[in-house]
């Protein structure tokens, strides 16, 4: 299908490889593992034909097609969701616009008997039938289903993209290239934005692929399950293994193992034979032996031991100062979005010292419960913070804050201050940022480095507590093992929020279980949560119950008109939904003006004028607001 050979390329003067040869194949499903900045998402770049290498040759079929899931997307703004996924299907939508134009022409002209009309009538029956064989009446179905395989409801379809984070663009990102019947997917990270539901529905779909798949992943148990080849990319080399990602270590280790024997025999070897051409040079009647065994010497094959690149960051998390016994007390704290309730009536208490787990499936509230704690998000309720309290808050999506039109020594040096700008080279060698990789470009870092300067970027601040929403995305096993070290060693307060049982083992000491917008504490570590729950694994745990529902109903068959105007509703109703946030703020910072200084409000005459123009404004847009959901509602 596809055949490498003797790929190089090289940044700076720098080989990321060289010399590189390896084959694709049909159900070949290879784990691309190998440190941050190893050259795992180049390599995808150069299979997909993004960016060229500096030598060597990829040699494939004519008519291949490739689908490339990148970190980083673009999308073009007021789209649904399903005018987007439809993006994926440009031969059938490129017919469905002749036939429609053919059509249109079929329903206008009169001339009935005439040769141009018979031709339109022999053209449309040729598109049908092309329009039939690519799918084209089944295409709506299939989006349908794999956009509720990764975590969408039928609500959302019509939905702008706009309104959407980046995770879940990016599922739609997924959904289109699963879509597209590729011959080759490549993933860069593909399970990064999804919850555990949607990674056990795409390993599904993956081991029934029949093409060839290359992930860059640094989730052990998805490279495991849906994996049947791993290539390591290591010091400029690769090593190919037919086997997935925990029994590619084993080999790995027991071939390096029989390497370092056989290298250690043939040293022994080695050094008798130049004892004896010693010995033989001080004779003149054994010479010509030892002329001989310097000849056997050479022709020696040495055995090489395969380089491991152990270089690791160096992480350390410094206390500040020492807060109060209490670090959080929260009471009936809620949070909800619109009618979405996140949480309903949360109480907590976190200790000094104490390491804690959020745990549970995504979207119950525990990123959200992170960023009221630090500040980042406002709620109901009360919530506290104790004496001394100084939070680090490394948040899910901490990478994507960084600009990527500064260096990597830049980005440092602006976030310090005058007692530690000193020290930025220092810190950023301990994360591996060494020599004039620190003066790399933000936007040129894979995204394990990209968090690892985020990391770096964290220890120019005073804390002693310590908040981290899934850290570990993008890091490479190496660089989790360390951080896990580094969160052990920290003897201040740890809240952590992830899904990886094997980063959470042995780090924290109690757990929190956020489901059914509540929380419940289990006071033990996350094995001892598991043997209370009765699962082996939080991905048991972050599946969602099964309950029987109501089938839904056929889908209404809109009209090109009524779809035409459908979309005309659903922009109108995100536009006035963003105008009632602005004035809502706008009311809210009034409000607060009165409670705060109300002698220095009142005292411009037009305040309350505005004020109740406001108000009544925000009246008017909740009326327009339910004028067109009746609309919607009318037409759905």
């Amino acid at each position: 299908m596809m055949n490498i050979h003797n790929l190089s390329i090289s940044f700076q003067g720098e080989y990321l490889f060289e010399d590189i040869t390896f084959r694709l194949g049909n159900g070949d499903r290879v784990g691309l593992i190998g440190k941050n900045g190893a050259g795992k998402s180049t390599m995808l770049k150069i299979l997909s034909k993004e960016i060229e290498p500096d030598t060597g040759e990829i040699a494939s079929d004519k008519d291949l097609k490739i689908g490339f899931l990148k970190q980083d997307i673009d999308f073009i703004l007021g789209r649904t969701v399903l005018e987007e996924s439809y993006e994926a299907f440009t031969e059938i939508k490129a017919l469905e616009s002749k036939m429609n134009d053919i059509n249109t022409q079929l329903a206008e002209r009169t001339d009935y008997e005439s040769e141009a009309y018979n031709q339109l009538m022999i053209d449309i029956n040729d598109l049908q039938h092309q329009y039939e064989i690519l799918g084209g009446y089944n295409y709506q179905g299939d989006t349908e289903k794999i956009l509720q395989g990764l975590g969408f409801k039928r609500e959302d379809f019509n939905k702008l993209t706009d309104t959407f984070s980046g995770g879940w663009r990016m599922r739609i990102e997924l959904a289109k290239l699963l879509l597209q019947n590729n011959d080759i997917l490549l993933l860069d990270e593909p399970t990064n934005h999804l919850d555990i539901e949607s990674i056990i529905w795409l390993e599904h779909f993956l081991k029934q692929y029949t093409g060839a798949v290359a992930i860059v992943s640094h989730d052990k148990m998805f490279l495991d399950n849906v994996t049947n080849r791993t290539i390591e990319i290591s010091l400029g080399r690769i090593y190919d293994y037919p086997k997935p990602y925990t029994k590619y270590l084993v080999l790995r280790e027991e071939l390096r193992t029989q390497q370092l024997a056989s290298q250690k025999n043939q040293q022994k070897q080695i050094e008798q034979t130049e004892k004896l051409i010693e010995k033989f040079r001080a004779k003149a009647s054994k010479a010509t032996m030892a002329q001989s065994l310097i000849k056997k010497l050479d022709k020696i094959d040495r055995i090489e031991v395969d380089e491991d690149d152990n270089s690791v960051m160096t992480l350390n998390f410094p206390i500040s100062v020492t807060p109060g016994k209490i670090i959080i007390e929260a009471n009936s704290v809620s949070k909800s979005y619109g009618d979405n309730h996140v949480l309903q009536g949360v109480d907590l208490l976190v200790e000094r010292n104490s390491k804690t787990a959020f745990v549970g499936q995504n979207g119950q509230g525990k990123s959200t419960l992170a960023k009221i704690i630090v500040g980042d998000l406002e709620c109901d309720g009360d919530l506290k913070l104790g004496h001394n309290v100084q939070i680090g808050y490394f948040a899910q999506n901490q990478a994507e804050y960084l600009d990527g039109n500064k260096t990597v020594y830049d980005t440092m040096v602006d976030a310090a201050n005058e007692t530690n700008r000193s020290k930025v080279r220092d810190i950023l060698g301990s994360f591996l940022f060494r020599g004039d990789e620190v003066d790399k470009y933000v936007r040129v870092l894979s995204g394990g480095e990209r968090n690892r300067l985020a990391l770096a970027k964290l220890m120019l601040q005073p804390f002693n507590v310590l908040v981290m929403d899934e850290p570990t995305n993008h890091l490479d096993i190496k660089s989790k093992n360390v951080l896990k070290d580094a969160l052990n060693r920290f003897e201040g307060t740890l809240i952590l929020v992830s899904h990886d049982r094997d980063f959470l083992q042995g780090l924290t000491k109690n757990v929190y279980e956020f489901k059914d917008h509540k929380i419940k504490e289990y006071l033990g570590d996350i094995d001892y949560y598991l043997e209370e729950r009765k699962v082996e694994n939080l991905r048991e745990v972050e599946k969602r119950t099964v309950t029987k529902t109501e089938q839904p109903k056929e889908k209404k068959q809109h009209s090109y008109q009524e779809q035409k105007k459908l979309k005309s509703l659903n922009n109108k109703l995100s536009n006035i939904e963003s105008k009632i946030n602005q004035i809502e703020k706008e009311i809210k910072d009034d409000d607060v003006a009165l409670e705060t200084n109300y002698d220095a409000t009142v005292a411009d005459k037009t305040f309350f004028e505005q004020y109740e123009a406001k108000k009544q404004k925000l009246k008017d847009l909740m009326q327009d607001w339910e004028d067109v959901e009746f609309q919607l509602e009318a037409l759905s």
